[in-house]
């Protein structure tokens, strides 16, 4: 595995799992909660060590479970969970604590490795002003880095010219198609570390050809090429299956490099 360090100084693998629609039934987003930790064990298992959840997921206790299951001690591992941008949880100090303390709770655990702002609001000073009560709870230690989430320039800028402690992570949508490249630029000209969420998502069938002609060379799926990309451009990445052989495949990016032409290729698709 490779690191990324964030402005803080903290390591975190640049490759982890999404669990949006792990531990529910039909393996579906809105699907309710069974509590099933089979993904979560094989992930891990694996080498996985580096998981994103988020309130709205509504599994944050499931990933709790899997860690606590899995026998390997807490500390080992990288949990990244999200506080909604929506009035119950941004509407005042307590309405944030509400959000922090329930994440706690739900993962079982006394501190929270990245904690993020879901999803941006039209309100810039009151985004500022959950800001602030995240930052006290680094000050505590009972969140060790704070961050953001679908942020676009106006919002990450108005913030970075506002906030005590900046943001060290901006999870953005970024895949074939939607490569979200002037928020990436823009987070990294900012020591802010860009992350994509559904790197592998709306995919078309003449990129996956791009893709599988590319991977050939390196006995490298489609799949393994995206992410290869997204990691030599410094952003993180946090594919998500629920399949075992797909998510060993998921790690499996280290033992290549694209050229410049293909990387060229890549970023045209």
């Amino acid at each position: 595995m490779e690191f990324v360090t964030l402005n803080t100084g903290i390591q975190l693998p640049i490759i982890g799992s999404g669990t949006n629609t792990f531990g529910k039934v039909d393996r579906a987003y809105m699907g309710e909660i069974n509590g099933d930790t089979t993904e979560l064990q094989d992930a891990i298992a694996l080498g996985y060590r580096h998981f994103d959840t988020a309130i709205a997921y509504r599994n944050e206790a499931v990933v709790g479970q899997a860690i606590k299951e899995s026998g390997i001690d807490r500390s080992a591992f990288f949990i990244t969970s999200k506080i909604p941008g929506t009035k119950e949880y941004t509407q005042d100090t307590e309405a944030v604590k509400k959000g922090v303390h329930a994440s706690l709770k739900a993962l079982d655990t006394t501190y929270i490795d990245l904690y993020l702002i879901h999803h941006p609001w039209e309100d810039l000073e009151e985004i500022v002003a959950v800001w602030r009560v995240l930052e006290d709870y680094v000050d505590q230690g009972i969140l060790k880095a704070i961050g953001v989430s679908n942020f676009e320039e106006t919002e990450l800028r108005y913030l970075l010219d506002h906030a005590r402690i900046k943001p060290a992570v901006n999870q953005i949508e970024s895949h074939p198609g939607k490569w979200n490249d002037e928020i990436i630029t823009y987070s990294l000209e900012n020591e802010v570390i860009p992350e994509a969420w559904g790197p592998l998502t709306k995919v078309s069938e003449e990129a996956q050809a791009v893709l599988t002609e590319i991977g050939n060379a390196y006995g490298k799926t489609w799949a393994q090429v995206i992410l290869r990309y997204q990691i030599e451009r410094g952003v993180i990445v946090i594919p998500k299956s629920h399949n075992k052989e797909r998510q060993a495949l998921n790690l499996a990016l280290f033992d290549f490099s694209l050229t410049a032409q293909e990387k060229a290729t890549i970023q045209a698709l």
